[in-house]
């Protein structure tokens, strides 16, 4: 628990500790929390799973079809969220103060603004939506009773996301924890409740997402009006500069191709799915859900580096950059091994969570052990993308972004299950992960250098 009690720091004691504080001991303290709130977060979505799948095999694939609907407001979020947050850890290393109130204070109401023409249009085709996004004519019908709740939460559940980053852009990470975890929780607490209890079946999983993610949101909001934050978020700090959008979108831009790859590709993994029966779209669902949790507790850590690397650049401290990087890689990269092992020693035991269909069991544990193969790759390719985009380097973030979930899932699924089967629906994935390691290598290692290089001169 040490690790997460960070105490209240003005902005001038905060610059001193993200430049100066040992690296190591800096990065464990970001991190635990948003490690602690990402495996939070990631888990109530797989719970939510659980619970559905109780219904049947046929609302578990539903799920797994409004999970697009979900990444697409979470892209929203996240990439304000985190091309602002980036932004704004740079402009506090360089005590630029009034920057970074305009720039949060311009992408949280922007977000906002955005997700709500998204609910509207949504509302107005949700059968259409569920339909494109994948769904059989025996899924439609569930899918359009869980992504009518969904949609109606997106404005809230964008901004949240938004204000997470910057509290960790800041060094705040343990107020952003408290904000997600506690929705987190509490919808794990409502599911069973209103799936079960009050006979909600699938729209009340739907409910308790939404409501519990506006629980989070009021937590979230009442930081930056209580002044726990350094950062200022009020209407009067927007400026629609195009110096800020243009920050936003350069940073963010990595941010919105992931989670918006990882929108096509879900789609494309129930449409190339399809064929092979609604038992094959539900056990890739769970498959997905599953990978996502152990990867959130990577991308947690990651966030971690994040704020050290935005604040190590932008006050010039490349030696710092160097290490803590190279510390994340290491870290991340042993412990995805271990991970992996258990996951997949464990892999039938775990779809066994969700679903007791033999079918559904038998896909999805195959697609989870092949997975599990390649993490300590997948640990690689993240933090290689993300000390880019925490530095500026969005072009080279963006490339690793779409490489993984765009140039090379969506061929790789779109040709393999015609050749050899569901088996190809298994393999998509890790033969995606081994094009993007070797990608990251070629990007990572000449950065790495010129890093040094500029250390030596500084």
């Amino acid at each position: 628990m040490k690790l997460m009690r960070t105490p209240s720091l003005n902005a001038e004691q905060n610059y001193q500790r993200m430049t100066e504080q040992p690296v190591r001991s800096l990065i464990l303290q970001l991190a635990a929390p948003t490690i602690i709130s990402m495996l939070i977060t990631s888990f109530y979505s797989m719970t939510d799973t659980i619970f559905v799948s109780r219904l049947g095999t046929g609302s578990s694939a539903a799920v797994g079809i409004v999970y697009s609907i979900m990444s697409i407001i979470q892209s929203i979020g996240i990439t304000f969220g985190q091309g602002s947050a980036n932004t704004v850890s740079r402009l506090l290393g360089s005590k630029k103060r009034t920057e970074a109130d305009e720039v949060f204070s311009t992408a949280f109401f922007t977000s906002m603004g955005i997700a709500m023409i998204f609910t509207l249009l949504g509302l107005a085709g949700t059968g259409s939506l569920v339909r494109f996004l994948g769904a059989t004519p025996t899924i439609a019908p569930e899918a359009e009773r869980y992504a009518s709740v969904i949609l109606i939460g997106a404005p809230w559940m964008t901004v949240c996301y938004t204000m997470n980053n910057n509290l960790r852009s800041e060094g705040k990470a343990h107020l952003g924890m408290l904000g997600m975890s506690s929705g987190a929780v509490l919808n794990v607490i409502l599911d069973p409740i209103f799936i079960f209890a009050l006979d909600m079946g699938i729209r009340g999983a739907a409910l308790a997402t939404v409501l519990s993610q506006g629980v989070s949101f009021f937590i979230l909001f009442s930081h930056f009006v209580k002044r726990r934050s350094n950062l200022h978020l009020s209407v009067r700090h927007v400026r629609l500069k195009w110096w800020i959008y243009r920050n936003i979108f350069t940073v963010g831009a990595p941010s919105l191709f992931r989670t918006m790859l990882h929108t096509v590709s879900a789609i494309c993994l129930n449409v190339f799915s399809a064929p092979f029966g609604d038992v094959a779209i539900a056990a890739m669902s769970i498959t997905t859900r599953v990978m996502q949790f152990l990867n959130s507790a990577l991308i947690g850590f990651g966030q971690g580096l994040q704020p050290v690397a935005g604040f190590s650049w932008g006050a010039k401290r490349y030696d710092r950059l160097v290490e803590a990087f190279k510390f994340c890689v290491r870290t991340g990269v042993l412990a995805f091994t271990f991970i992996g092992v258990i996951c997949f020693a464990t892999a039938h035991y775990i779809m066994l969570l969700f679903l007791s269909d033999p079918a559904v069991i038998a896909i999805g544990t195959v697609a989870i052990r092949y997975q599990c193969i390649l993490m300590p790759l997948s640990a690689f390719n993240t933090l290689s993308g993300m000390v880019f985009q925490s530095t500026g380097h969005s072009s080279s973030s963006s490339v690793l972004a779409l490489a993984r979930q765009g140039f090379f899932f969506i061929p790789v699924i779109a040709l393999l299950p015609g050749l050899v089967g569901i088996v190809g629906l298994q393999l998509a994935q890790p033969i995606a992960d081994v094009l993007t390691f070797v990608l990251s290598l070629a990007y990572i290692l000449p950065f790495l250098k010129r890093l040094q290089s500029l250390a030596s001169v500084g």
